[in-house]
């Protein structure tokens, strides 16, 4: 980031209290995401209920909706990313092709890419 970026990022923030503390919260939680702190959920998502930013409360209550899972996904060091962009490229071929082939031609196209 230039210099000149940095210092408007901090008049930015000086002059609006709201975006700076989101911004905290933000980097907080990428902080557990990249260092893998999935510990420090309970408190983060307890921090970010008791901001007076709705829409901060409002990510933070669905994280809690299932708990467990997010402090796993923010713990484990592995991921799905591989499958998700396998199955992702397939819905991509079979729309690409929906109503104008069968089943046999998304099997080739599928097939040839590896």
């Amino acid at each position: 980031m230039a210099e000149s970026d940095r210092l408007q990022l901090k008049a930015v923030l000086t002059n609006c209290p709201e975006l700076d503390a989101l911004a905290e919260h933000a980097r907080s939680f990428a902080h557990m995401l990249t260092q893998l702190q999935g510990h420090q959920l309970p408190a983060w998502t307890e921090a970010a209920t008791a901001a007076d930013l709705p829409s901060l409360q409002r990510f933070a209550r669905h994280l809690e909706r299932d708990l467990g899972a997010v402090t796993a996904g923010l713990s484990q060091p592995w991921n799905s990313g591989v499958v998700e962009g396998h199955v992702n490229r397939i819905k991509m071929l079979k729309r690409q092709m929906f109503g104008r082939a069968g089943f046999e031609l998304l099997r080739k196209r599928v097939l040839l890419y590896y």
